[in-house]
């Protein structure tokens, strides 16, 4: 929809199983998000009368460098001949099986670096260790999302992290009434924070995401609200100062 409005604020009705403990994940729907979008402003529509004070309103990376502008059509990448040998050799669920993805990468950090990468990562197989390719090259490689899973009209569109995911959080949490973070979630079981508002505990919202309440496909849920109803002092939260 081209005028901006949001069509969905509610916690989705295909919610995925809380984790354990005494903290709930609530999925939200939104419109889909586009370049340009007020994501502060977005969310905020859409978390009201869900959100509370004490609850991290985490959003989803994608969403939020879709709106910076941070996506590339694949079709405008032009592919190196290194980048078609070594996306051949990468795992099927692997970002950088997609060609396109692994060129980003390579002319962000240079080719010698992605071939030293891919030596010492074969090296670090024969030893017995995993994921050297990805230690080495860090940030570069572990910011960009490729194309599968993502909605019409992103389906062949290659995103690069968020920039200033700390900023945008904070300006999150200063519309929301409540905490919040930008979040880095997959359905392989991983989840990272890439920036969070004042006493939003890390490690913990990391933990309670890791089912990716969030979904890769058409949930179309970018924002999941993370409560604790314990007893005891929310683990989502440092201690206040």
């Amino acid at each position: 929809m081209s005028d901006g409005v949001l069509v969905i604020g509610r916690p989705s009705l295909a919610r995925r199983a809380p984790f354990a403990g005494a903290a709930r994940a609530v999925p939200v729907r939104t419109r889909l998000i586009d370049r340009g979008d007020d994501v502060a402003a977005l969310v905020a529509a859409a978390v009201a009368g869900i959100a509370a004070p004490g609850d991290v309103v985490c959003v989803s990376e994608t969403a939020v460098a879709i709106a910076q502008g941070r996506a590339i059509a694949a079709e405008t990448i032009r592919p190196s001949p290194l980048a078609y040998a070594l996306s051949r050799r990468a795992g099927a669920l692997a970002t950088i099986n997609q060609p396109e993805s692994l060129q980003l990468v390579i002319d962000q950090v240079g080719a010698w670096k992605v071939v030293y990468a891919a030596a010492m990562h074969v090296l670090g197989r024969v030893a017995g260790k995993r994921g050297v390719f990805y230690s080495i090259l860090g940030e570069a490689i572990a910011t960009i999302d490729g194309y599968t899973g993502t909605l019409p009209p992103f389906e062949r569109t290659i995103v690069l992290g968020p920039a200033d995911p700390g900023g945008v959080a904070r300006a999150i949490a200063e519309r929301c009434g409540a905490h919040a973070a930008i979040v880095d979630a997959n359905d392989l079981g991983i989840a990272k924070v890439l920036g969070a508002s004042q006493r939003v505990a890390s490690a913990a919202v990391a933990r309670a995401l890791g089912a990716n309440p969030h979904g890769n496909g058409d949930e179309q849920t970018p924002i999941v609200v993370l409560k604790w109803r314990g007893a005891a002092a929310s683990p989502l939260l440092e201690p206040a100062a």
